[in-house]
């Protein structure tokens, strides 16, 4: 079990690797498209998770989620986790949480309305 997975109860998994893995049926999009999302866009991402209720493991395995990237960095984003991902005693990830990740970790991506996220999120989201 890695480190994070043990403090968080969640971690990042590659989609790159998973593609590697398994070419004919999971498919991602190409890296250019990885590598060039901005501001606004939606990046369905691969998390690992591990519930535990009362101390043992009750649940564990991958979720797909959506983020919304907020800004581009050096090696990739930060985003906002736009889903829920459940409750567990050990389990440190919330709806709106700050999400770091690369293009490495994408698996899907769309736009959604810039409306959607002002709403939700508010027109600082934007810098506005």
């Amino acid at each position: 079990m890695s480190s994070e997975i043990a403090s968080r109860g969640w971690e990042l998994a590659s989609a790159e690797a998973r593609n590697a893995a398994h070419p004919n049926t999971f498919h991602i999009p190409p890296r250019e498209k990885r590598e060039t999302l901005v501001p606004g866009d939606g990046a369905q991402l691969l998390f690992d998770i591990e519930i535990k209720e009362q101390g043992r493991i009750v649940d564990r395995g991958i979720d797909r989620m959506w983020v919304i990237v907020k800004a581009r960095t050096d090696n990739g984003y930060v985003g906002v986790l736009d889903n829920d991902p459940g409750t567990g005693e050990n389990l440190h990830l919330r709806e709106g949480d700050v999400i770091i990740f690369g293009p490495e970790h994408v698996i899907a991506t769309n736009t959604p309305p810039r409306e959607y996220v002002i709403q939700k999120y508010g027109s600082v989201f934007f810098g506005e």
